[in-house]
């Protein structure tokens, strides 16, 4: 079969590659495009590493071919790291000594970030059985719901304290 030019949208900017038949989008994030915060773990679909965001939804990249994401929104680690510091969802996996290898971080991170954009405050439970895919072999799982937890709190916080307060375009408040 032919090669083909697949066109989506990656981390925000419109992209184009040319891939044979049945590539995987982690092989091209990784090899083609350069985006190597999406790990490359069992390739079968049963560590969760290479979990992207696909339209707002976790997906595991390594069982993806490139072809279904034609079109569509890819969202990578890269894509939710400010410029400068950690997006807050990665600052509480900091705060709560929530990886050690780290391996296995970006991927929970991107579906941390899918869990707390469909429910801002999941109970423990609901973290828990988000986290069902994703495998970590180093911390356990606790730090992990616990840095959802910070950042479930850290977000609803914030939104509870900015509530009903226009933003004053002056920069003064």
């Amino acid at each position: 079969m032919a090669s083909r030019i697949v066109s989506f949208e990656l981390c925000g900017r419109e992209v184009e590659v040319l891939v044979k038949p049945m590539t995987t989008l982690q092989f091209v994030l990784r090899n083609q495009l350069g985006y190597t915060g999406t790990k490359e773990g069992c390739r079968q679909g049963g560590c969760g590493s290479c979990t992207v965001l696909v339209d707002g939804e976790p997906m595991m990249s390594c069982l993806l071919p490139v072809e279904d994401v034609a079109g569509r929104r890819v969202t990578t680690i890269e894509g939710i790291t400010p410029v400068e510091g950690l997006a807050p969802i990665q600052q509480a996996f900091v705060d709560t000594n929530a990886f050690q290898c780290g391996y296995c971080t970006p991927g929970m991170v991107m579906l941390t970030t899918a869990l707390l954009d469909h429910n801002p405050a999941p109970s423990r439970e609901e973290a828990v059985e988000a986290l069902g895919g994703n495998v970590c072999r180093c911390t356990g799982y606790a730090p992990i719901i616990d840095a959802i937890e910070a950042a479930s709190a850290s977000a609803t916080g914030d939104a509870t304290r900015d509530a009903g307060v226009m933003p004053d375009r002056s920069g003064e408040r």
